[in-house]
C-alpha cells in the first residue's frame, strides 16, 4: 500500500509542477508589468503570490 500511495504521489507531482511553473512564470510577468506601471499594489499582490507559489514548489518538489 505504501508504494501505491507514493507512486500517486510522484504522478500528481508530476502533473502539478509544470502549473506551478507556469502560474510562477506568468505571476512573474504580472509582477514586471506592475513595477513598469509603478502599481504598488499589483506588486504586493504579486509578491504574496509569488511566495504562495514557491512554497507550493518547494512541498511538490520534495
Amino acid at each position: 500500500m505504501k508504494h501505491v500511495m507514493e507512486a500517486l504521489r510522484k504522478r500528481e507531482a508530476e502533473e502539478k509542477l509544470p502549473v506551478i511553473r507556469m502560474e510562477i512564470d506568468y505571476e512573474l510577468v504580472t509582477l514586471h508589468d506592475a513595477m513598469i506601471a509603478g502599481d504598488e499594489e499589483q506588486i504586493n499582490k504579486s509578491k504574496k503570490k509569488l511566495s504562495a507559489l514557491r512554497k507550493q514548489l518547494i512541498e511538490w518538489s520534495s
